[in-house]
């Protein structure tokens, strides 16, 4: 497997380390596909991740967000029971999958069924970020620019 060197990148770039660091945390993460999952747009601004998580109990599942990095983990227990496999097909290992969140994509809600975690994702944007209308003010107004409908300082 070919890997990238993106030391040059942090040696000519200021402001930009987490947009390398995105890249390699993308480049290492892509060769384990253990456990298989799917990202969907579910709206305009709503995603949804579903995960195989075949034998696992919501207790063995955990689900973190920190600083726009959302952590899925699957811990089983020890088996104790000595089975004898004539074939073993299914997984049984734990795991850690890592989704980089964009800035204000909040984790709503997760569940478990038929195997699949599901997690619904929403990007919520502050007042301050959305667009707002502007009214124009005229000759007419009596001299008095109005923004929102309040009056402008």
């Amino acid at each position: 497997m070919r890997t990238i060197d993106l030391s040059p990148l942090y040696r000519s770039v200021v402001g930009f380390d987490r947009l390398a660091d995105l890249l390699d945390s993308a480049s290492t993460e892509a060769a384990t596909g253990y456990p298989p999952y799917n990202i969907e747009r579910t709206g305009e601004n709503a995603y949804r991740i579903e995960i195989a998580v075949a034998g696992f109990r919501a207790e063995d599942l955990t689900i973190e967000v920190k600083e726009n990095l959302l952590t899925v983990q699957g811990r089983k227990p020890a088996n104790d029971e000595t089975k004898r496999y004539l074939h073993r097909g299914l997984a049984e290992r734990s795991f850690e999958r890592r989704f980089q969140l964009a800035d204000y994509v909040v984790v709503h809600e997760a569940g478990l069924a038929n195997g699949l975690l599901s997690i619904s994702l929403k990007r919520e944007l502050p007042e301050a970020l959305k667009p707002r209308r502007i009214s124009i003010a005229t000759a007419d107004a009596a001299g008095a620019s109005l923004i929102e409908g309040e009056k402008a300082a």
